[in-house]
């Protein structure tokens, strides 16, 4: 059974998280779940989810998923010995990405990013923000030459996508082809 952190920031882009969350689950994986304060805010903000109730309700499908607290480093995921197929931060705040960088763990989602990093595990980072500064890119490089993949929240239209949900799931697909997880998310390049 593989398991998976999916991170949320504060970062615009939320249904990007919870769509790859849904994705994950219904593959049956043990899904954790850390999202920061602001994330909570964010969330019903733009998608008129709340995470505690789009959770519970994955749940009562039968899907194994944990609300982790942001707060608690006796966490499971805080620790290597807890073995995890990689973590994925969707969206990933420049905050957060800044934090990852400099190997500052405030929180245990910061934490568990540090561990994926010295565990050699996978750790995904979709970057929203655009215009990006210095700063950002250093951060970006830094956690590149760490082994982190940045993914920036940056979808391709040769899928020639309609909905809104034709782009975020080419996202989420991009994310899961990086993870070598199967799926028909979106019209792969021929």
């Amino acid at each position: 059974m593989k398991t998976f952190i999916i991170g949320l920031t504060g970062a615009s882009g939320s249904i990007y998280g919870l769509r790859l969350i849904e994705e994950l689950a219904k593959r049956d994986y043990l899904v954790h779940v850390i999202a920061t304060d602001t994330a909570k805010q964010v969330i019903p903000f733009e998608t008129d989810i709340h995470l505690e109730a789009f959770l519970e309700d994955l749940q009562q499908k039968g899907y194994r998923v944990v609300l982790e607290d942001a707060a608690n480093f006796f966490s499971s995921v805080a620790s290597g010995s807890y073995q995890t197929d990689g973590m994925i931060i969707a969206p990933c705040s420049m905050g957060t990405l800044a934090e990852i960088a400099h190997g500052i763990s405030d929180n245990l989602l910061d934490r568990a990013a540090d561990v994926c990093l010295k565990e050699r595990r996978p750790l995904i980072l979709l970057a929203r923000e655009t215009p990006v500064n210095l700063i950002n890119l250093e951060n970006m490089l830094t956690l590149t030459k760490a082994g982190a993949t940045i993914f920036p929240a940056s979808p391709g239209f040769y899928s020639k996508p309609t909905t809104l949900n034709d782009i975020i799931d080419f996202m989420v697909g991009k994310i899961l082809d990086s993870l070598q997880i199967e799926n028909t998310l979106f019209k792969k390049w021929s």
